[in-house]
């Protein structure tokens, strides 16, 4: 009974002195691939063992890349960068694009996949999220733990939400808590996303959706079956999916 009423108290001391933000936030991506390779218990040995020497140089830190976040008190923005030899980023040539409005309660995604352009617009649909009774500090911001399940590609999910930051967005395709997410946990490690610079500042230009959108439109549920069917006659044929899909 404490241990629900201290996750009242907190959720409560979430919502209640939160402020409202507008900025830009930067996460790192970090994809441990022997870890994920290894779960694939479906890859033939060719396979595995072609993927194990493609990535195993990164096994050590990781196979690293960068997302900007732009929030304002209604939408974001999500969209991919790469580092450059320089040190410094880059839009990269894929397209990934996620804008959220939170008040019409709709979805606009660009995203590539199998060399095609697919434009996904629908309704939003908030995950569901199960906020625990633990904190942590995450990029000078005191966290709480949420959990959640992405049922397409069978992850387990931990998030970690800022209470100081009025905001339910996230980075990549993960929003829906009261609270900013600073970082995404995905199966145990396998991949870690964080928060790495927090900027207040105006994003009216940059949550701008692009000028012109090409490429196919579809739907959620286009889209789910797209990814569920690819996922299902990869593992039929040996093969890795993510070498063609985010994991």
């Amino acid at each position: 009974m404490k241990k629900i009423i201290l996750g009242v108290l907190l959720l409560g001391t979430v919502t209640g002195y939160s402020q409202s933000m507008e900025g830009m936030i930067t996460y790192e991506k970090v994809s441990h691939w022997s870890k994920i390779i290894d779960k694939l218990t479906f890859l033939s040995e060719e396979e595995r063992s072609r993927s194990k020497t493609s990535w195993g140089s990164m096994d050590d830190d990781g196979d690293k890349s960068r997302g900007n976040l732009f929030i304002t008190s209604s939408k974001s923005k999500y969209l991919d960068v790469e580092m450059e030899n320089e040190g410094g980023y880059s839009g990269r040539n894929r397209e990934y694009v996620i804008m959220h409005d939170y008040d019409t309660e709709k979805i606009l995604e660009i995203e590539e996949f199998s060399g095609k352009t697919y434009i996904i617009e629908d309704r939003l649909v908030t995950p569901k999220w199960k906020v625990h009774n633990k904190i942590k500090e995450v990029n000078g911001y005191m966290c709480m733990m949420a959990t959640s399940e992405d049922t397409l590609k069978g992850q387990k999910i931990e998030a970690w939400f800022a209470n100081d930051i009025a905001s339910s967005a996230g980075p990549e395709r993960y929003f829906g808590l009261p609270g900013l997410i600073m970082e995404i946990n995905v199966n145990e490690g396998e991949v870690i996303i964080t928060a790495v610079k927090v900027e207040k500042k105006s994003v009216s230009e940059d949550i701008l959706p692009p000028k012109k959108l090409k490429g196919k439109k579809i739907n959620q549920q286009q889209y789910n079956k797209m990814i569920a069917d690819f996922v299902r006659d990869s593992m039929a044929a040996h093969r890795n999916p993510f070498w063609v899909i985010r994991y």
